[in-house]
């Protein structure tokens, strides 16, 4: 019997590459990968949250108050350390205070005090809820159980596998009718993936109409084209 076992299903066109003698994904393997995303996922918001306490980054993380004056430098008349590194130890206790606030806050209010980058960068997290939730109840609820109940991975001789296995697709036989559920499936999630692609771009596209009517008109708004510009023989091009 070959290490290697290939099978080709043309109707439903699914390829699988089974290895025998060879160990397949376990839980280990997977709960290693979620602790390392989510260790890199603390690790950058606490640096986020740290930064951003630091007077030298104070321009950085609120450039919008200090256009409109709300907010002035907290580096002047200040000690040389102090300049640079926010010695209160109060604000490193509730330094994720404002997450609760940011999530809660009405959009006009949150357009109007972080700008619409902010806010559309939120509704980028809430977009990934609503496609995302419903996509997962569909997969547990239907491909799960029909992956899980193939019984293909338990027939084949000297291959190690484990229940993480049996999720996959590589648990159905080849030419089997579940196929369908999977055709099914990844038309239904397509669908819905585009569906609400579709209404958000759509929303954020008015929100930006209405971002731009709301605001007072500005110079770098607006193109001017400058036509039949007499040449001067003391210039050249560029300097014209």
């Amino acid at each position: 019997q070959s290490d290697l076992l290939f099978c080709f299903v043309i109707s439903p066109g699914y390829i699988c590459e089974i290895y025998n003698k060879e160990e397949m994904a376990s839980v280990q393997d997977i709960g290693l990968s979620a602790a390392i995303n989510l260790m890199s996922a603390f690790a950058f918001l606490f640096a986020f949250a740290m930064l951003r306490l630091q007077p030298v980054n104070d321009r950085v993380y609120f450039p919008k108050w200090y256009l409109k004056g709300i907010r002035g430098s907290p580096t002047r008349s200040r000690g040389i350390m102090t300049r640079f590194v926010n010695l209160d130890w109060t604000t490193y206790v509730k330094f994720l205070n404002w997450m609760p606030a940011a999530l809660k806050m009405p959009e006009p209010e949150l357009i109007e005090h972080a700008g619409l980058d902010s806010a559309v960068y939120i509704r980028i997290y809430l977009l990934g809820l609503k496609m995302f939730v419903p996509i997962t109840l569909l997969a547990f609820g239907v491909l799960v159980p029909v992956n899980w109940t193939g019984e293909t991975l338990a027939k084949i001789d000297d291959l190690t596998f484990s229940n993480v296995d049996k999720l996959s697709i590589s648990n159905v036989p080849p030419g089997s009718p579940r196929f369908w559920a999977h055709l099914t499936m990844t038309y239904v999630f397509s669908m819905w993936t585009c569906y609400t692609l579709y209404m958000e771009y759509k929303t954020v596209a008015n929100m930006r109409l209405r971002h731009l009517a709301s605001e007072s008109r500005r110079p770098d708004q607006l193109t001017v084209l400058v036509r039949n510009v007499p040449p001067d023989p003391d210039e050249s091009v560029n300097e014209r």
